[in-house]
């Protein structure tokens, strides 16, 4: 069987892409808001490739920090942090002209950075895999099944013929985006498509059992003791709806000295129980007065129609968030009618 990657760009998608980036010259590439792995591998990824091509003038923005088990990308010390730095990147965005817009579907997701990008007069091509991407670009390119922006990166890079100056910096930051948005290979992962690009990116002489290591092996103690204590004393399981929650709140993270990224995958935990179908953490803002809501399932039960009909958000069809603006309580409330309203999806077809 031969393996055929995707074609993203038709003859017009062609004439587009290489009209607006090879005449580019200051190239901003954005993420969302609390950047994880796939926004930072897709937009580091891309920002190596642009490099290797000759642009000199090219700069990775994040609205927000990036956990800490990031920082190890190649590139990551040189992203421009909104929250701190805004002058700097107002004046990045009035010079720059051309706009790239990774792993995100609508400028809302950049919260207060979405403004100055509003506000930014140079053209835009956006390479996401949400759902229903609002038309905020020139040139759009979204594949929702997709297992991660950085896989559709991959593509486009195949596509252009650009695989040759692929250097292994951006070999490594594609893998880790696609590493991180299928939880290690374990969830929207089961198409050979995606086995075929790890193949090419080990070409390039990536280590993809320490990037695994880096980012999943790189806790602290506090944070390990974190996660047994959610799962110990804040998870609540629910063997009918074969579903669990688990609450967690600023004062418990003060408790166990919580820094950005340490909830990261601990929604996924129970997730290892047997035959259950759904797990929900509400976790209080640490900036905000709201619930940052995740979700994540297993086989074909709908984490984004959920999110999107009790928790104001929405994602992919087992990885799914939302946020809510209520106090923690209200929000295991809403979470518990959202398991009674699905309790046929939840209860009927336990997974095996």
């Amino acid at each position: 069987m031969a393996i055929e990657l995707k074609q993203y760009l038709d003859s017009e998608g062609l004439r587009q892409w290489h009209q607006l980036v090879d005449s580019a010259q200051h190239i901003v590439i954005i993420g969302h808001h609390g950047p994880d792995g796939d926004a930072m591998g897709s937009s580091l990824g891309l920002c190596h490739l642009f490099r290797s091509l000759g642009k000199t003038d090219v700069q990775v923005v994040m609205p927000s920090l990036f956990p800490d088990f990031l920082k190890w990308l190649p590139g990551a010390s040189d992203v421009l942090l909104y929250e701190y730095r805004r002058a700097a990147t107002k004046t990045v965005l009035a010079k720059c002209d051309l706009l790239m817009c990774l792993d995100f579907n609508s400028l809302g997701r950049l919260e207060e950075l979405a403004g100055p990008v509003g506000y930014c007069q140079a053209p835009r091509i956006l390479i996401d895999h949400h759902l229903d991407p609002e038309p905020i670009a020139e040139l759009v390119i979204s594949d929702p099944p997709a297992s991660s922006t950085s896989e559709i990166v991959f593509d486009l890079i195949w596509q252009l013929g650009y695989f040759p100056a692929l250097t292994r910096d951006a070999a490594a930051c594609i893998y880790c985006g696609m590493m991180t948005d299928t939880g290690g290979f374990t969830y929207n992962s089961s198409r050979p498509e995606i086995y075929f690009i790890i193949s090419q990116l080990l070409t390039k002489g990536i280590d993809k059992d320490k990037i695994y290591r880096a980012v999943y092996n790189n806790y602290s103690e506090s944070r390990m003791r974190l996660l047994g204590y959610i799962l110990n004393e804040k998870m609540e399981y629910f063997p009918q709806r074969h579903a669990s929650i688990f609450t967690l709140t600023k004062e418990e993270m003060t408790r166990f000295s919580f820094k950005k990224g340490d909830a990261e995958g601990i929604v996924n935990m129970p997730l290892q129980i047997q035959g259950t179908r759904l797990s929900i953490s509400l976790r209080e803002d640490t900036e905000k007065p709201l619930i940052r809501v995740s979700l994540r399932s297993v086989d074909d039960f709908p984490c984004n129609k959920m999110a999107e009909q009790f928790f104001n958000g929405g994602g992919h069809l087992n990885a799914s968030g939302g946020s809510l603006k209520m106090t923690i309580e209200q929000a295991r409330q809403q979470a518990l009618k959202a398991l009674e309203a699905y309790k046929d999806l939840l209860s009927d077809t336990p997974a095996k």
